[in-house]
């Protein structure tokens, strides 16, 4: 009976020391911090992942996800340098930086951690946008505005234990009112760059149509100057051939005149009161041979 009973106490003093043996380990995963307290006090917090000691019943571990978070933000309203509302959609991506300060300030609860980083995002949108108007929300780069952000809100998220890893903006939306101001604005730069144009366009059309104009003149003129000297040339050498035609024979041509003279009165079918002895006449008489 002593034997059995020997046993039976050695059975109870191992599953004893084992299951103090297995109380007095804990691992730690690559995705987990952890915090060892003894009765309720920290005692350390920077394990490395793998099996670590501990004191039974003294010490207590408790562990955290150290995983990336994401926090998506519901759409929020900000105002911008231009008194503007604009409709911001956007996410953050944080994990556990300092464990200790994490489990301190924010009791190790992600709800908890995510409601305080939310109004940290807010706060850094609500500075950053105050800056900028509308236009230069848009035209700016996403990764300029990312980086101001995760650099504002990085100081402030490393008191709650908190690393930002990642600030998103998704969308920016214009509200009803400010899309309909911007589009009016937008409608009236380009109609007044478009009246621009054409009157720019106007002044070259004169500018040009007064060139034209110029050079027709000018062209017409140096024509004309050139007609009347070649006519006033082929005058004075008409002229010249006349004067020496007429020098040959002076009388054959005094009565080719004549005739010719005859021929345009009469076949008008004109009258004319003339003496006849004018010269107008004159081959009209009787000649002496």
């Amino acid at each position: 009976m002593s034997i059995m009973q020997n046993k039976t106490l050695l059975a109870i003093s191992f599953l004893v020391l084992l299951l103090l043996g297995k109380m007095s380990v804990f691992t730690v995963q690559q995705t987990e911090k952890a915090i060892k307290f003894r009765f309720g006090e920290i005692v350390k917090s920077d394990y490395a992942p793998g099996l670590h000691f501990k004191w039974p019943f003294i010490n207590n571990v408790l562990p955290f996800d150290a995983r990336i978070q994401t926090m998506s933000s519901k759409p929020e309203r900000f105002l911008t340098a231009e008194k503007k509302n604009v409709m911001v959609d956007s996410f953050v991506k944080w994990r556990i930086g300092d464990v200790t300060k994490f489990y301190t300030v924010v009791s190790g609860s992600i709800d908890q951690a995510n409601m305080r980083l939310d109004q940290i995002i807010k706060d850094a949108f609500r500075g950053e946008f105050s800056k900028r108007t509308i236009t230069q929300l848009v035209s700016t780069d996403r990764s300029v505005i990312r980086e101001i952000l995760i650099k504002n809100s990085k100081i402030v998220a490393a008191e709650l234990g908190m690393e930002i890893v990642d600030v998103q903006v998704m969308r920016i939306d214009l509200t009803d009112e400010v899309s309909s101001s911007v589009f009016r604005r937008m409608e009236a730069e380009r109609e007044k760059i478009a009246r621009e144009l054409r009157s720019q366009g106007a002044e070259a059309a004169e500018r040009i149509r007064a060139d034209a104009d110029r050079q027709r003149v000018i062209t017409l003129a140096n024509a004309y100057r050139d007609a009347e000297i070649m006519r006033g040339e082929g005058d004075a050498k008409a002229a010249d051939i006349y004067a020496q035609a007429y020098g040959q024979d002076t009388e054959f041509f005094t009565f080719y005149r004549s005739l010719n003279a005859y021929k345009k009165t009469f076949s008008n079918g004109n009258t004319l009161v003339l003496d006849p002895q004018s010269d107008f006449f004159q081959y009209f008489k009787k000649q002496t041979p």
